[in-house]
């Protein structure tokens, strides 16, 4: 079970940090990414990261401003949202997948999601 926290409202140029919370005992075992939907748009992918958190990679949309990363002894996946714009509005959804050597960018490819953490961005 993966659940999220940390989104609320807040300006723009703001920092936020997201937190997703892995039950079980193989946390370690996963690759894991963050993606983001709108009602307009699909699941965007926003980041990845691999079990050991020495690999990640970033969509250009965030790249630069957000940081992916992972405690695996507290179970728990973090995403650093530095100056924030409106358009990062949108639901944050954290994802688990063990299959792939790396993390991935394709939503399909992860079969385990949180219910999604909401992020607005505006004054």
């Amino acid at each position: 079970q993966l659940v999220e926290s940390g989104g609320r409202q807040i300006q723009p140029g703001g920092s936020l940090r997201l937190s997703c919370a892995a039950s079980g005992r193989d946390f370690n075992r996963y690759n894991m990414g963050w993606f983001r939907q709108t009602p307009t748009k699909d699941r965007e992918f926003v980041a990845h990261i691999s079990r050991d958190g020495l690999s990640n990679a970033y969509s250009d949309a965030v790249k630069g401003r957000f940081t992916i990363s992972r405690d695996n002894s507290k179970n728990t996946l973090f995403l650093q949202m530095n100056n924030l714009r409106p358009g990062d509005t949108a639901i944050y959804y954290c994802a688990a997948e063990r299959g792939r050597f790396y993390g991935s960018e394709h939503a399909r490819e992860y079969p385990y999601w949180g219910q999604g953490t909401q992020v607005t961005v505006s004054s």
